[in-house]
């Protein structure tokens, strides 16, 4: 008899459909709950953090203990200080700039089966992490609560990072390793199409 295991996606999708995103929350709502819904959101709706939070926990996969635990974890804290970075309001040049090269860089990583030590790349994870974090912390909506809308995104982060780890942990068949270096692939092209935009050559 065969057991019927709920499709991850669904789960997510309905857990999100639980979420009330009616105008009237943002009016009636605690500055809390607003922020725990936005920050969760907000990583969730930009493709261009998707791919590069994904990677990481592809790449973690990839190169094996400690760096499947290490990178996942490095991201959503060094994530949470650009967060403040732009709470604060401080300037941060070229921030779309290195979200889109993130992907790029990222996926080559994947892509390319790139080993480095392991400080290079909680490094080079770190880096990314600051720029995706502002991004986040300078659009925290007015009436939301800073720590909430943190704490938001840094669980929807770590949840990419999860779904990344679950397809990277393939890499321990020869086919599966062949589909996450695609996959690595892919994410690169997304984020040279995203690079493209935030240059301004495609709009």
């Amino acid at each position: 008899m065969k057991s019927h295991r709920p499709n991850p996606a669904l789960v997510l999708a309905g857990l999100l459909a639980m979420i009330p995103l009616s105008p009237a929350l943002a009016h009636t709502g605690s500055g809390v709950q607003i922020g725990l819904q936005s920050g969760f959101l907000h990583p969730l709706t930009g493709a261009d953090h998707i791919i590069a939070m994904v990677a990481v926990g592809l790449w973690g996969a990839q190169l094996g203990n400690p760096a499947i635990w290490v990178l996942p974890i490095t991201f959503p804290l060094v994530m949470a200080v650009g967060g403040l970075i732009g709470v604060m309001g401080i300037d941060l040049p070229f921030v779309e700039l290195m979200i889109a090269l993130s992907g790029i860089a990222l996926g080559a990583m994947v892509a390319l089966n790139i080993r480095p030590p392991l400080w290079v790349a909680a490094t080079i994870v770190g880096v990314f992490a600051i720029f995706h974090g502002y991004a986040h912390g300078k659009e925290l909506p007015d009436a939301a609560d800073a720590v909430a809308f943190a704490v938001g995104f840094v669980v929807a982060t770590g949840m990419l990072h999860l779904l990344g780890i679950l397809i990277g942990v393939a890499v321990r068949w020869e086919a599966g390793a062949k589909a996450v270096r695609a996959c690595g692939a892919a994410i690169g092209c997304l984020g040279v199409y995203f690079l493209l935009g935030a240059i301004g050559i495609i709009e």
